[in-house]
């Protein structure tokens, strides 16, 4: 079982920046691929960014590509998002997600192990 917790949503004018945070609990958090998705209002939750077991490899929708940026730290259980140029386009609640023993990109596509319970994040125009 793994736990995860987000913060650092919040409230932002388009063009700024913002940092999502994940904290995972649980056991070998150094066996999961981790990712973020979003999920506006109205529409289906996407995939927005994940990154490999070691933090080696990491893989993006078009959408955030050169403006967003995930990471990781195997050894403090966390994941996080630094997110720049923000537009309001970008307005949805994120999703931190594990997936267990996957590659970056196989958990793009399918389902997670585990979701966290999300944290708001609004771009103003």
């Amino acid at each position: 079982q793994v736990q995860l917790v987000e913060s650092g949503g919040g409230l932002v004018q388009t063009g700024g920046a913002l940092r999502l945070s994940c904290a995972a609990s649980g056991r070998s958090f150094n066996t999961y691929a981790m990712g973020w998705f979003r999920q506006a209002p109205g529409k289906e939750r996407e995939f927005v960014a994940t990154i490999s077991v070691s933090g080696g490899s990491t893989y993006y929708a078009d959408s955030v590509k050169g403006r967003f940026t995930i990471s990781r730290d195997n050894a403090k259980n966390t994941v996080s998002l630094q997110m720049n140029s923000l537009r309001p386009e970008d307005t949805a609640v994120y999703y931190c997600a594990a997936k267990l023993l996957t590659t970056a990109q196989a958990m793009a596509i399918t389902p997670p192990n585990y979701w966290g319970q999300g944290t708001q994040v609004t771009v103003s125009s």
